[in-house]
């Protein structure tokens, strides 16, 4: 038999001082502040179902779109300007006649308990920063819940025309009766991307989940398993005449990226564009959105208002939208990675940074208010 020897009292010390160093560092690791949106992306990766991740982070065919709605922002340089008494810098500024708090808000993106247990009721709760809130038609949770987290909220709906028009109708009128204050109809879904992940997992919602505002049944021999084979293909610029006989609430269309759309806007004499190739989902190589922006505002001619999302990932990135035309940028992917962190906490944290970013570059660029950034902050790589 081996012999036994009692600890002495130092080996016990030094055996408890480690345990407490290892138990202090794991629980500062849990704590550790995320410092950008890419830590929020990557709790979600390492968070979500793979599936799940797939779909949120999925763009369409080879995904060139999706990630040069990223890497174009890295191609535009800042000029900034100094000397300019940067003591005060107002981040505010107004949609369709609405203040916000700053300049972002969060975009319409579906699905929201597929990362949080609550979903949407807890995106909408972080809306206390005072900014606007467009909730998808695929809502997981009930228009009506979603209004009471956060009754005095600025909402917008996001629209897909359904083939059975009266259910359209009413969803609009149901909306607008709870308070909601502008329809962002989605303009490029005449069919789904080619989401090829998505083919792969054969991905769909789990079978406790629903889309809460709509009935829709599920194609099992369809290409994709998700509640959105009702979406009305036939929808067209005659629409917007319909959209407009039913509600009093201004209407913006989402997906537009080229001049001849921006000018059939005007024409059809909507309130807002939101340059948008939904987040590289539907159709590959088409422009990055912050690369489709500036044709888009120099065909409005500051007539209606023009916004922006896709790719942002810091508030420099919005800086230079602003820059380049945008009113506001609305964000998508970031918005369900804080989600999957923690709830509406995870939310308020990833657009607080943003926020915070976002000041820190006007000052750095000598913008002291949202008014004064312009295109003269901008240039371009010469080719």
């Amino acid at each position: 038999m081996g012999r036994t020897y009692e600890k002495s009292s130092i080996t016990k010390q030094l055996e408890s001082y480690f345990l407490l160093y290892v138990s202090n560092a794991s629980i500062a690791f849990q704590k550790m502040a995320f410092v950008c949106l890419a830590d929020f992306q990557a709790y979600a990766k390492d968070n979500l179902p793979k599936p799940t991740w797939e779909f949120i982070e999925g763009g369409a065919d080879e995904c060139i779109t999706r990630d040069e709605n990223i890497s174009a922002y890295k191609k535009i340089r800042l000029r900034p300007r100094f000397l300019r008494d940067m003591s005060v810098v107002d981040t505010r500024t107004t949609i369709q006649g609405s203040e916000i708090s700053f300049p972002v808000c969060i975009g319409p993106t579906s699905f929201h308990c597929l990362c949080w247990p609550d979903g949407e009721k807890s995106t909408a709760k972080a809306q206390a920063m005072n900014i606007c809130y467009v909730t998808s038609t695929f809502s997981t949770c009930y228009f009506e819940d979603i209004v009471a987290c956060a009754p005095s909220g600025l909402r917008w709906l996001q629209l897909y025309v359904q083939r059975d028009r009266q259910i359209t109708k009413k969803l609009i009128q149901e909306v607008e009766t709870l308070g909601y204050k502008a329809l962002v109809l989605t303009v490029d879904t005449a069919a789904l991307g080619n989401r090829l992940q998505d083919n792969r997992n054969k991905f769909s919602l789990p079978k406790s989940m629903s889309v809460k505002n709509l009935h829709v049944d599920i194609e099992e021999n369809a290409e994709s398993l998700l509640p959105v084979s009702n979406i009305d293909p036939s929808t067209c610029w005659k629409d917007i005449a319909w959209l407009r006989s039913i509600t009093q609430m201004p209407i913006i269309l989402k997906g537009i990226l080229t001049r001849e759309d921006a000018e059939l806007a005007i024409r059809h004499n909507v309130q807002g564009i939101l340059v948008s190739n939904h987040g590289g989902r539907q159709l590959d190589t088409v422009p990055a959105t912050i690369d489709a922006l500036t044709e888009v505002v120099n065909a409005v001619q500051g007539r209606i208002e023009v916004y922006l999302d896709g790719g942002i990932r810091t508030g420099t990135d919005v800086l230079k939208a602003l820059a380049l035309g945008a009113r506001c940028i609305f964000l998508g992917r970031p918005i369900l990675w804080g989600l999957t962190y923690k709830g509406e906490e995870g939310v308020r944290q990833v657009l607080n940074l943003l926020k915070k970013e976002f000041y820190k570059s006007m000052i750095l660029t000598g913008c002291r208010s949202v008014s004064e950034i312009s295109q003269d902050l901008v240039q371009f790589p010469r080719l």
